[in-house]
């Protein structure tokens, strides 16, 4: 390719020391900076480019869903080791971000100095997840340590079934998967690749977009009028209830987390392990949920809940405004230092409403029972346990799972999560934290023997403008927080809940929908 004149470059060295300075930024967040920008061209921290055309992150196997059979008392001591991994994951990823002009000179860098190490740390602690297991009597699965190895990912890899595509192999050996076509100033000669990207929209080595160059770019939104009604094309989350069966509803008003109560720890995954979600969560009903609360000490809590006799755990990921602000957490972990930053907003409504089954009775709900809906990782793992729902008040016949909405003046962004509401009928959680609890079929009915139970929909509304989205580059972005290698990607958005109703509310609630009322 031909010199491009379009745009003057700096001197690489220059733009080294540029690049220096913008990692320093944001209180510890992850900035992608971009390497190959002009000195001369205007950088606000609330303007943001679309995602990069070479290696965007790294998907690795998750191990946790792999793991279906773990006595209880190995659980402990795995779900450690997993969230081990996750801060593995996390660390490769920075190191990616950061490394951005050694890529563009060594095409194997990438698997040498990224993928390589990470995959010799993560057959240690794969092989420490299968001694845990096997120390208090259980088997571990067989093919574990074959599940070691990770591999770069494009911005734009499909992950319907969770096969993400990118440019390295799985091994860490190079296949010659990153472009290495100039891209770099030789003494002020621009050299093709690097303007290309630059001139597109992004699309070059310039990061994910966000604030914190770990997403969300312009292509993740959509305006709602786009949308097609009733298109929403994932088979889970669908709505329980119907015409038919048990078709009474229990709403339980538990406000909108105007206390502020958030942390990044998740209970139900990451028991033990400070910040094991890393990414902040909003949490309304119990206020004792941390990665260390015991179900004792949960029963034992306050709650928000107007009814006092609902002492259940609410929590799904907070929504920030990346406007080139910080939040109170913008340098500690699960905020700024994993890349999540921003105003967080709080929603304007969140509405809790447990519903029935079109082609049953349902039964109540075992205390202490844990669901999580949604996966945070679907980015990298793929739509097998993805369940999102994104909309706009006005359109809400429109749901989209993969982009974030853009809602006309006057109409505000919705999400919705429908959970599992299938129950195997014997236990409160599952080695994997999936398999105990099923969504619904087509028809509404429950598989496998599994039995009705009330359905939880969560319907949470935010007051945001929509970005600005001009030639490639989206202003004033908002978006989840999530894990930092899954570039804060709409269809990483989740659900959790831990039921601590007392037993007498839950058979009010039962009773209720099973008689076709609506009850608060």
């Amino acid at each position: 390719m031909g010199r491009n004149t379009r745009k003057r470059r700096t001197p690489l060295a220059t733009k080294a020391i540029a690049a220096s300075a913008a990692l320093a930024l944001g209180g510890g967040g992850l900035i992608w900076a971009n390497f190959y920008a002009s000195a001369h061209e205007e950088n606000s921290a609330n303007q943001t480019k679309s995602a990069g055309a070479q290696i965007a992150t790294i998907q690795c196997p998750d191990v946790g869903q792999k793991l279906t059979d773990v006595p209880d008392g190995a659980r402990q001591g795995v779900d450690k080791e997993l969230a081990n991994l996750d801060k593995q994951i996390s660390e490769a990823y920075t190191r990616l971000a950061s490394t951005r002009q050694a890529q563009a000179g060594d095409a194997s860098f990438v698997d040498n100095a990224i993928l390589g190490p990470l995959k010799s740390k993560r057959v240690a602690v794969i092989d420490r997840i299968g001694i845990n297991i096997r120390r208090v009597g259980g088997q571990a699965p067989g093919n574990l340590e074959q599940l070691a190895s990770c591999k770069g990912m494009a911005a734009e890899a499909n992950t319907n079934d969770g096969q993400a595509g990118g440019g390295q192999n799985n091994d860490g050996q190079n296949n010659d998967g990153q472009n290495n076509e100039g891209g770099q100033d030789q003494g002020g000669q621009d050299q093709g690749g690097q303007d290309q990207g630059q001139d597109n929209g992004g699309q070059g080595q310039g990061g994910n977009g966000g604030q914190a160059g770990n997403g969300p770019a312009a292509n993740d939104f959509i305006k709602i009028e786009d949308v097609q009604p009733n298109s929403r094309n994932l088979p889970n989350g669908l709505a329980a209830n119907g015409d038919g069966g048990s078709t009474g509803t229990f709403t339980t008003e538990c406000g909108t987390n105007e206390n502020e109560n958030r942390n990044s720890d998740n209970v139900i995954v990451a028991p033990g392990v400070s910040n094991g979600a890393q990414h902040q969560h909003d949490y309304v009903g119990n206020q004792s949920n941390n990665a260390f609360a015991s179900d004792e000490d949960l029963a034992n809590a306050q709650t928000t809940c107007q009814n006092q006799g609902d002492k259940s755990s609410y929590f799904w990921p907070v929504l920030r405004i990346q406007d080139g602000s910080n939040d109170i957490d913008a340098g500690q972990p699960g905020g700024g230092q994993d890349g999540n930053v921003g105003k967080i907003v709080e929603p304007a409504e969140a509405q809790l409403k447990f519903v029935g089954n079109r082609t049953s009775d349902v039964v109540a709900m075992p205390k202490a029972l844990r669901i999580i809906t949604g996966d945070a990782k679907s980015t990298t793992n793929g739509l097998n346990n993805a369940n999102t729902s994104w909309s706009c008040t006005g359109f809400e016949d429109r749901q989209v799972t993969d982009k974030y909405p853009l809602c006309p003046e006057g109409s505000s962004v919705v999400r919705t999560s429908n959970f599992q509401s299938c129950w195997d009928g014997q236990n409160i959680d599952s080695a994997n934290h999936r398999t105990h609890v099923d969504f619904v079929e087509a028809d509404g009915s429950c598989s496998n023997g599994f039995k009705a139970i009330p359905q939880l929909q969560v319907r949470l509304v935010y007051d945001v403008q929509a970005p600005q989205i001009n030639n490639g580059q989206v202003q004033n972005a908002f978006a989840v927080d999530s894990f930092p290698e899954q570039l804060h990607k709409a269809i990483t958005d989740h659900n959790d809940f831990i039921n601590f109703f007392d037993e007498n509310l839950m058979n009010k609630m039962v009773q209720c929908i099973n008689d076709g009322q609506d009850c608060k």
